[in-house]
């Protein structure tokens, strides 16, 4: 039986997430919704990208500090903190993915999990 996380709806997390990438000017946000694929790992995935280590960084510390901040809840688990290519923080549900702008090409997310509803967030919104 899948995980599920207890505290506010998926949809709310997703938005929180989205404003704390935001405060650090992460580019290229999607929200991938993931509730209608079969076996999907997460309800949601929200994906963004960073020019340089700082910015990763910066968007993994204020993404962790604004979730915390309004729904009082920490990721479950991180990776990539170390490498600073991909960053992923795991609220159970919800993922978020921080890419090094040629990482997120290579890695492709959003072709690999092509029948997720994409969502696309404007830059400095």
């Amino acid at each position: 039986m899948a995980k599920k996380r207890k505290g506010a709806s998926a949809e709310k997390l997703s938005d929180v997430i989205v404003k704390g990438m935001q405060e650090k000017k992460a580019t290229d946000i999607v929200i991938m919704d993931l509730r209608k694929i079969k076996n999907a790992v997460a309800d949601f995935f929200v994906i963004c990208s960073g020019n340089s280590d700082k910015q990763l960084d910066a968007i993994s510390d204020s993404v962790d500090a604004e979730v915390f901040k309004t729904l009082k809840e920490n990721p479950w688990h991180t990776e990539g903190k170390n490498n600073k290519e991909w960053m992923l923080l795991d609220y159970i549900d919800v993922v978020v993915h921080i890419f090094r702008k040629d990482r997120r090409e290579f890695y492709a997310l959003e072709r690999l999990w092509g029948d997720a509803d994409i969502t696309e967030i404007e830059d400095g919104k």
